[in-house]
């Protein structure tokens, strides 16, 4: 006869942040609002973009080639800063992180949850988006190079966006966190450097726009895409945001 001895206690890190992340994708593509965010405003931009002619200048090189780049920044940013801090901080409201807070689930599992989650959806908005570019007659350059800093790039934003917005949801009320997110959202794409290139900006801003998430994250897309290399200072960054929402989200993020 066997014999079987409890094992109380909690499944491993990366089993707890796998099942974590797919239920936060499930989440993600059942509300109908944040697949507006994440994935109709990025192609509105894209195909209003090329139909705005001399509205919006894009400086020299065919405008599919310059704008769509910028318009997977937008995506990027769509997915893992407006639509992740608006719904964490519903959920914060609604009492969710606090039941998680009560689980074995650490703070850094939930920011690893979240960020996964973030990048399913992300891969799905790629993937539309490039077949849309395509077929307007998109032609990235750079072969092997390019896809890799493209990967690195959307990896990096993907990271800075989601540190930010979660250390935006686990301060605010959610209704503030909901115009905060937007707010920023809309300045960001007005005037952060991602759809118009920041050599079309006057000198004078330049130098801080480069300093944004928004302009390090579209330049290095850019750069990459256009065949113009690996942009290392957008790199570095977008790694320094990344590495700062981290800790402001491990000082001050709270359940509840």
């Amino acid at each position: 006869m066997t014999t079987f001895t409890p094992a109380p206690g909690a499944a491993p890190l990366h089993r707890m942040i796998r099942a974590q992340a797919l239920i936060e994708t499930r989440l993600l593509m059942r509300n109908g609002e944040q697949l507006l965010i994440a994935l109709v405003i990025p192609l509105l931009v894209l195909v209003g973009g090329l139909e705005s002619g001399e509205l919006v200048d894009l400086g020299a090189g065919r405008r599919v080639d310059v704008l769509t780049p910028g318009v997977l920044a937008l995506a990027v940013m769509s997915s893992a800063f407006t639509s992740l801090a608006i719904a964490t901080g519903f959920e914060r409201r609604y009492g969710v992180l606090k039941r998680l807070g009560a689980s074995p689930l650490p703070r850094a599992g939930l920011l690893a949850g979240k960020t996964g989650a973030v990048l399913l959806v992300e891969s799905l908005q790629i993937a539309v988006l490039a077949v849309t570019a395509a077929v307007l007659g998109w032609h990235p350059s750079g072969g092997v190079v390019a896809v890799v800093a493209a990967a690195m790039f959307v990896l990096l934003g993907t990271l800075a966006f989601g540190a930010l917005a979660l250390a935006l949801a686990g301060t605010l009320r959610a209704e503030a966190t909901l115009a905060a997110a937007n707010l920023v959202y809309l300045l960001l794409l007005a005037v952060g450097g991602v759809v118009v290139p920041l050599d079309r900006y006057p000198e004078a801003v330049r130098p801080l726009i480069e300093l944004l998430p928004s302009g390090a994250l579209a330049e290095g897309l850019r750069d990459g895409l256009t065949g113009q290399g690996v942009a290392w200072t957008a790199a570095l960054v977008l790694a320094g945001w990344a590495a700062a929402g981290v800790a402001l989200v491990g000082r001050t993020f709270r359940w509840e």
